[in-house]
């Protein structure tokens, strides 16, 4: 890490995102996280962390009560049931951002947390940033769409130095899509998948993460940069679930369906090597150092 002796902030800093990058940036910079809050010890785990904790809510409070800092990581976001609300979804996702954005003039660097899911379904071959917007998460998409245009324009009227990562499948100790199928696997339950298989992803460990995540704030520029966010391996569901079974000795159940699964986000990740570099972490280490992490009472190596 490059990043230090700076202010920086970081909403929704309790997230599997968002906590991971204000942890490691805390360790050489002033780090404030925001976030709303909503489960008991969050503020003392940032605090723990070397993290400033903020109560903010983006929905309702004023962006004018932020500290002035030279560089914000905005991973804040309404996600799940409530991403899915119109209009409070798109105030939270969009209207927020850009008042969030808007306050932040002058800053070295802003890094937007979009996500792989505002792409348009292209069939069995890598998404590029070029590739048209769709419908992947419902409102949650849309609006992740509608907030890339809104800064994209921002970056170039505010003259504000913006990186927008397409967040793709992130795992680790925190979390995350692959730790939910790892779930139900030992769980002995049914893994959902999509029926086009087989299901390509670019999983994207914790340690890798971070630091491409604390690049995307030093990279920023104007106009905005534009970037896939993932793992530099592609590896499928099917292949990652049977090896993380082989280290628990169960076979996955896998159930090929469009009824509770979707389409496999897949990312050309050509333009993030150039930008931001390379990950380190291979796929097989990161899922055995992940279901260690998660499930300590499985006994695996770290």
């Amino acid at each position: 890490m490059t990043l230090t002796g700076a202010r920086v902030l970081v909403t929704g800093a309790t997230g599997r995102v968002a906590f991971p990058i204000a942890r490691e940036l805390a360790r050489s910079n002033t780090v404030y996280g925001a976030a709303r809050f909503k489960q008991s010890g969050g503020p003392d785990r940032l605090a723990d962390a070397g993290i400033e904790p903020l109560y903010f809510d983006l929905l309702t409070d004023d962006v004018a009560t932020l500290p002035d800092v030279e560089y914000v990581f905005h991973a804040g976001a309404a996600v799940g049931p409530a991403a899915e609300v119109y209009p409070s979804g798109f105030e939270t996702n969009v209207h927020a951002t850009g008042r969030l954005f808007s306050r932040s003039r002058g800053v070295k660097g802003f890094v937007f947390c979009s996500t792989g899911s505002q792409y348009a379904y292209q069939g069995a071959r890598p998404l590029r940033e070029d590739d048209p917007p769709g419908v992947h998460l419902g409102i949650y998409s849309i609006a992740k769409t509608a907030a890339e245009a809104l800064l994209q324009y921002g970056a170039r009227e505010l003259g504000i130095p913006t990186t927008i990562i397409r967040i793709f499948s992130t795992y680790g100790p925190e979390g995350g899509a692959p730790a939910d199928r790892f779930d139900r696997l030992i769980e002995g339950k049914p893994i959902a998948l999509w029926p086009d298989g087989p299901n390509h992803y670019n999983p994207i460990y914790e340690d890798d993460y971070v630091r491409l995540g604390i690049r995307a704030l030093e990279v920023a520029n104007v106009p905005a940069v534009v970037v896939n966010w993932a793992g530099s391996e592609t590896v499928t569901a099917e292949d990652y679930l049977s090896y993380l079974g082989s280290l628990v000795g169960i076979e996955p159940k896998f159930v090929y369906t469009t009824e509770g699964a979707y389409w496999p986000l897949w990312p050309d990740v050509t333009y993030m090597h150039e930008v931001l570099g390379r990950c380190e972490v291979p796929w097989r280490d990161g899922m055995r150092r992940m279901a260690a992490a998660r499930h300590p009472e499985l006994g695996l190596p770290v």
